[in-house]
């Protein structure tokens, strides 16, 4: 092979090449454009799934903690519903009990102190004893036994407790048993 011939060989390659690469960069440009938005569309949805798995997470372990924390501030409830019946009984039988009679004084004071310990117990764990004489009647704190005509007090208004009621962190665990007062 000669010069010449290795000349004419070396730029029709060259001519070749330069036409490759003029033709080339136009299709990568594209071609990598249309990557780079594939790309981008998919980090954006992989960022928005990885926010979201994030929030739910968050979420969850929120209302876990809530569910512990009630948990804890309410499994005394039944307990609470157990021992509400002793503490009728002990003011039932200091409402019984002659306060008169001398004989009986040692055993009322035993029962005064045996039940002021009792509801302090009570108080401690944030039961607290619903009593409304003489307030509006409210059916998510009371529950009417009956209605009497009384002119004397505005219409549904307790006027007499049967049974106190109580609540356990403010959520109500008995309602208070009583007689509201109605237009003559």
């Amino acid at each position: 092979m000669s010069h010449e011939e290795y000349t004419e060989i070396q730029q029709a390659t060259d001519e070749q090449q330069d036409q490759a690469q003029e033709a080339a960069p136009e299709v990568s440009v594209e071609l990598l454009k249309a990557q780079l938005a594939t790309l981008a569309t998919a980090f954006e949805s992989a960022k928005e799934q990885s926010l979201r798995s994030q929030a739910e997470a968050q979420n969850a372990r929120r209302r876990a903690e809530q569910d512990v924390e009630k948990a804890h501030k309410f499994g005394l409830e039944k307990m609470v519903n157990d021992l509400l019946p002793v503490v009728d009984n002990m003011e039932r039988s200091l409402a019984a009990i002659d306060s008169g009679n001398q004989a009986f004084a040692a055993v009322i004071e035993g029962i005064q102190l045996t039940h002021k310990s009792l509801i302090d117990v009570l108080a401690r764990h944030q039961v607290v004893a619903v009593d409304p004489h003489g307030e509006p009647f409210d059916p998510q704190l009371h529950q009417a036994v009956s209605a009497i005509a009384n002119p004397d007090v505005e219409p549904n208004t307790v006027i007499n407790v049967f049974q106190k009621g109580y609540t356990l962190y403010g959520r109500l665990v008995r309602p208070a048993m009583v007689v509201v007062s109605k237009a003559p």
